[in-house]
């Protein structure tokens, strides 16, 4: 899946659910729309140069990653405190995944969520 402008956001959700719609359950799929969601508007607020998802279901998890292509990488933290704008997609990855990371790239990072235990 790649998408370069913020409308397709919603095309990146629906091809996600469409992906996993018989490998999990509801709560599973909503927690993937919403952490998809929060790193592909991260990317293309930040770097404007457009995004690029990868999703990989197997029996048992879920990996999704998001490159961009600036070469900064994010703090090496996740702020607390959410100010409602800086922070959240990070946020939301930390509380919601059960792994997450950002791999620096030759051409910017990808930036990755697992969910795992996916049951129908």
């Amino acid at each position: 899946m790649g998408h370069t402008e913020r409308s397709a956001v919603g095309d990146v959700r629906r091809e996600l659910r469409e992906l996993l719609l018989h490998r999990c359950g509801p709560e599973q799929i909503d927690v993937a729309e919403l952490l998809v969601s929060e790193l592909v508007t991260n990317a293309l607020i930040h770097t404007r140069h457009g995004a690029v998802v990868t999703a990989t279901a197997t029996a048992t998890a879920l990996r999704v990653g998001v490159q961009d292509f600036a070469a900064d990488l994010p703090a090496p933290y996740v702020p607390n405190a959410d100010d409602g704008t800086h922070g959240r997609g990070l946020i939301l990855v930390r509380s919601l995944a059960d792994a997450w990371g950002v791999e620096a790239r030759a051409l910017g990072k990808v930036v990755w969520f697992e969910l795992h235990g996916l049951r129908p």
